[in-house]
């Protein structure tokens, strides 16, 4: 079943943003066949011929948001006429970074808190609970090392602990802090780098002291599957995972605050954003101001529920939210 309900999303969206421009002056309101489409296209994004002296490669990292975020700006850079190039699936954070500083790509979307906790080695304690404060430590850890950080998604992405529905019910669980009742029988699963983040295992182990049976990484594209490998399980999973809603799947409350804010930044390298002019932020804002929670979760789910590929996902996006011709 496809999810057309994102396209319901983005008409709203948009409908709204045509209200607000148009206003409440007493200028002659009726508009001739196809004015509509006219003004949607006029506010899209507009290619410049300049652009085309540049050159931008966008990276991702290796999972399915990620690469979707990757592709919707490699597209909407493209279409302001930008020459784009992708190396998207890179791997986790650490191995973005050392892409972008080593200029192998020159952007890549970030998470605030996975940037504090795990590239700018906040302690979790530290990490600020407003967005946007930590949207200004996370660009000011960036620029020490000469990268941009342009404003944050609308939208945020935090990793929590799931468990299935009947076993949350059956053992009585809704905050992290219940898994300490049974804690010692439980498997975790988590990615690779889990073990060694206090916004995963190792903060697991600090903040609510829990000590699992097990922790076993798993490919962070099977964070869904493993609970369905017994009644003692626990995964780390994404509030933006489609999943969640679809499988049954509780998020248990981070009751003692320790995943900070995950809004999405897009991080440049400053001297390719300096040669890409005055156009980028405004690219940028252009693409990410759809981007709410429930439109993350439908591009993501048409990638790992409707097998669409994160390409053909971006650009319907970009279309639909009027920002590229169809």
């Amino acid at each position: 079943m496809k999810h057309r309900r994102l396209f319901a999303l983005l008409a709203l969206f948009a409908c709204m943003l045509a209200i607000a421009a148009c206003g409440d002056d007493d200028e002659d309101t009726t508009a001739e066949p196809g004015a509509q489409t006219t003004e949607a296209a006029a506010s899209g994004i507009k290619s410049n011929p300049d652009n085309g002296k540049v050159t931008i490669t966008v990276g991702s990292k290796n999972f399915t948001e990620q690469k979707v975020l990757g592709e919707v700006y490699a597209q909407g850079l493209e279409a302001a006429g930008y020459k784009v190039s992708k190396e998207l699936s890179l791997g986790d954070e650490k191995t973005a970074q050392k892409s972008l500083k080593a200029g192998e790509i020159d952007a890549y979307p970030e998470y605030t808190g996975t940037a504090l906790l795990s590239l700018c080695d906040v302690p979790t304690d530290d990490i600020p609970k407003d967005p946007q404060q930590a949207f200004e430590d996370t660009k000011a850890c960036f620029e020490k090392d000469e990268l941009t950080a342009f404003e944050p998604t609308p939208f945020t992405s935090s990793n929590e602990v799931g468990v299935k529905e009947e076993v949350a019910s059956q053992l009585g669980l809704s905050k992290i802090s219940d898994l300490s009742k049974v804690d010692e029988q439980f498997t975790l699963y988590g990615s690779p780098e889990c073990r060694q983040r206090t916004d995963c295992l190792l903060g697991l182990k600090q903040t609510y002291e829990l000590g699992f049976k097990k922790f076993t990484p798993v490919d962070i594209d099977l964070r869904h599957q493993v609970l369905d490998r017994g009644d003692k399980v626990a995964s780390i999973v994404f509030t933006t995972d489609p999943q969640n809603k679809r499988e049954g799947i509780v998020l248990l409350e981070d009751d003692k605050g320790m995943f900070p804010p995950y809004n999405s930044t897009f991080v440049v390298r400053n001297e390719v954003a300096e040669e890409a002019g005055p156009d980028l932020p405004k690219v940028i804002e252009q693409i990410q101001e759809g981007l709410t929670d429930e439109v993350m979760q439908e591009l993501n789910a048409r990638v790992d529920l409707d097998k669409e590929t994160p390409e053909q996902v971006a650009q319907a996006y970009l279309q639909e939210s009027g920002l590229t011709a169809r």
